[in-house]
């Protein structure tokens, strides 16, 4: 049968939970987001191109899917305080120091130490953590983890904006920076005091001796998730920067090509809600097949729309509430199907392959245009990849039950 709940260790916490969307919220907004407000004026500063600029961004990518590994054992091997609140700390001092760089190599090296700490402080840690601590109610616990950090854009880019506008980049950055020592630094220290130890493997049968995270890293759920998280992965990432392009040349009007990229943040938003206050009345393994097909179904619209505002619309709902409650299902499926007390390690190993398809996702999706067909091929490469990947989750669903 598939994997079962085992009695929660501790009763839910949900002010602890939501104490942890805060330090998401401001992790994912004060960086990930503000990259994009500060590279125009570092690139005048230094004197960069955009591509030069841009680099900086994948080796954090980069440098987050290499720690991803490490950080995961820490984490379960009970060390989640000090990853989260050691991890808020060196962000506090990478954006720091990027208030004061004056060259290239200053500014790859400070996203290189940014990108470590996102590793230890992102939705992989956090959902680690929550697992853990409430096996009971683990989905319960990312679900609000991820419903504000949704939010993080829309609070985080007027803000940065506006600091950006009124003191100058190299200031805004220590204002973050403060915002990071200040305020995630201690929030983290402070709710997660007493984290539960390294428990007993509890998934091999009774009388034999636990199996060993090599012993799952092998197994075919494990490989299929992979399939299916990765491959996800580069659909999703591949189409935001190619967007407004892509609606311009369907030969939607630029106020719909505008409009409509700017609302599918309010729709994944929505769909995690939605999944938050509905999901109980609905088989979840069932839920879990059905939600990754939003994105193939959109991509579909978007092929089979010829330009026209209401398949634009149709795609925007649902690739929107798609890739809104899909970041549960991915954040979910390890402890689901492959194993719940190796979680942290086992999504750390996915977390480089992942941080290569984000890189190379967008730019396949450029290489595939062409001037007379456009995004065609793109699109139909994308949609055939997410049509693998959710037959891969239905794959480690049934490899699942048979164990």
């Amino acid at each position: 049968m598939l994997m079962s709940s085992r009695s929660p260790a501790a009763p839910y916490d949900g002010r602890m939970v939501g104490w942890l969307s805060v330090g998401q919220l401001i992790t994912w907004g004060s960086v990930f987001y503000a990259f994009a407000l500060l590279m125009a004026p570092v690139e005048q500063a230094l004197g960069l191109s955009r591509a030069q600029s841009s680099l900086a961004f994948s080796l954090a990518l980069l440098a987050e899917g290499v720690m991803a590994w490490t950080v995961g054992r820490w984490i379960d091997r009970g060390h989640e305080r000090a990853v989260m609140t050691g991890g808020s700390l060196v962000m506090a001092a990478g954006l720091f120091a990027h208030g004061f760089i004056q060259n290239a190599a200053g500014f790859y090296a400070v996203w290189i130490v940014l990108g470590a700490a996102l590793a230890a402080t992102l939705y992989n840690p956090a959902f680690a953590i929550v697992t853990r601590r409430f096996p009971g109610d683990f989905r319960r616990a990312i679900i609000t983890l991820t419903f504000l950090g949704g939010l993080a854009s829309t609070v985080f880019i007027p803000l940065v904006a506006g600091l950006v506008g009124a003191l100058g980049w190299r200031h805004a950055l220590w204002v973050l920076a403060a915002i990071h020592l200040f305020v995630c630094v201690p929030l983290h220290a402070r709710v997660l005091r007493h984290a539960p130890p390294a428990r007993a493997k509890t998934d091999a049968p009774a009388g034999t001796a636990p199996l060993p995270v090599a012993h799952y890293l092998r197994s075919a759920p494990f490989l299929l998730v992979g399939v299916f998280v990765v491959l996800l992965m580069a659909v999703t990432v591949a189409l935001p920067p190619h967007m407004v392009s892509l609606l311009r040349e369907s030969g939607l009007s630029e106020s719909w090509a505008i409009a409509i990229p700017a609302s599918i943040g309010l729709v994944q938003v929505l769909g995690r809600a939605l999944l938050y206050f509905f999901e109980h009345r609905f088989d979840l393994h069932l839920a879990n097949r059905l939600i990754p097909c939003l994105i193939p179904l959109g991509l579909v619209a978007l092929l089979a729309g010829g330009g026209h505002a209401v398949a634009a619309l149709l795609f925007v709902a649902l690739y929107g509430m798609g890739n809104g409650m899909l970041t549960i299902v991915k954040g979910t499926a390890i402890a689901q199907y492959v194993n719940r007390d190796h979680v942290a390690t086992l999504n750390g190993a996915l977390s480089l392959p992942s941080a290569i398809a984000r890189a190379v996702a967008p730019l396949m999706l450029g290489l595939l245009w062409t001037p007379a067909l456009g995004y065609t091929a793109g699109l139909w490469v994308l949609l055939a990849a997410s049509v693998v990947a959710v037959l891969a989750l239905v794959g480690a669903q049934r490899f699942s039950a048979r164990t």
